[in-house]
């Protein structure tokens, strides 16, 4: 028995790192998973790889009328949705005076729109059950979890384009608990630190990835690397795993009193300004 018998969860970005250890967690506890990524190939092997139901939708979620076939994807394997994560994402870094308008445009789009843009899809798979429901007197919990950054809540040199996708996620999010809540659709976001995935391990030419046909440089220097254990109090990065734990949390029934809120997964990381 799982807490999450018989949920439906959409994980965006769940091939691989935060989303592939998201998916693997929700379904080891009973929920049924839409895992999408870019990378058709890659999340078809996530899907087969996780313990439990899972179908595929692969794509490019800033593009056309994707999110609204990734909601479709899931209502018509199971016909219900009750955990959106949206986790998709990825980093194009420059300092402001080099950024340009296109690499600004698209973090918000993948960061920011692209979560807008599921979460209105999934309305009518949230709200219409949860009014049946409120008019038969029963209260039944279903949870969206945004992933922000501290780089979104704090800021961080060379990612304005990031940071501000990030810190729209946080007023997405507690905009979207006042309108739901009365539907007891959860709304939280999780703002993570430094976590070893893609986006953290080193910058060099082997860690690519290649987005609408652009080979992206993924990673960071290593100098910065090397600065963890002294802007860590726990010392070391999270794992994806340990970043997972926060999400499921969030998608758990003991959140259920949990609502518009930024739950930090950092290790105690503090750099920058405070909020």
């Amino acid at each position: 028995m799982g807490v999450l018998d018989d949920k439906v969860a959409i994980v965006t970005g769940s091939a691989r790192g935060i989303g592939r250890a998201t998916a693997e967690l929700l379904a080891s506890q009973g929920a049924k998973v839409v895992i999408n990524d870019l990378d058709g190939d890659a999340a078809q092997q996530t899907a087969s790889e996780i313990q439990g139901e899972t179908a595929v939708f692969a794509g490019d979620l800033t593009a056309g009328d994707a999110p609204e076939k990734l909601v479709q994807t899931a209502i018509d394997a199971w016909g219900r949705i009750d955990i959106i994560v949206n986790n998709a994402g990825y980093t194009l870094d420059a300092p402001i005076h080099k950024m340009t308008d296109e690499w600004f445009q698209k973090m918000l789009d993948i960061h920011l729109i692209v979560p807008f843009r599921v979460i209105r899809a999934a309305a009518p798979h949230l709200r219409e059950p949860a009014k049946k429901e409120r008019e038969a007197g029963q209260e039944v919990f279903r949870k969206i979890v945004n992933v922000s950054s501290i780089s979104g809540t704090m800021g961080n040199a060379g990612q304005a384009n990031y940071s501000s996708g990030k810190a729209g996620v946080v007023g997405l999010t507690k905009t979207l608990a006042k309108e739901w809540g009365q539907f007891k659709v959860n709304v939280n976001a999780v703002a993570f630190g430094y976590i070893e995935t893609r986006l953290t391990a080193s910058k060099d030419e082997a860690n690519v990835a290649e987005i609408a046909g652009e080979r992206v440089q993924l990673g960071i220097p290593d100098q910065l690397r090397g600065m963890a254990a002294m802007l860590i109090p726990l010392g070391r990065p999270g794992t994806p795993e340990e970043a997972a734990g926060g999400v499921f949390f969030l998608c758990s029934p003991w959140s259920n009193y949990v609502h518009g809120q930024t739950l930090n997964i950092t290790g105690g990381q503090f750099t920058g300004m405070t909020t």
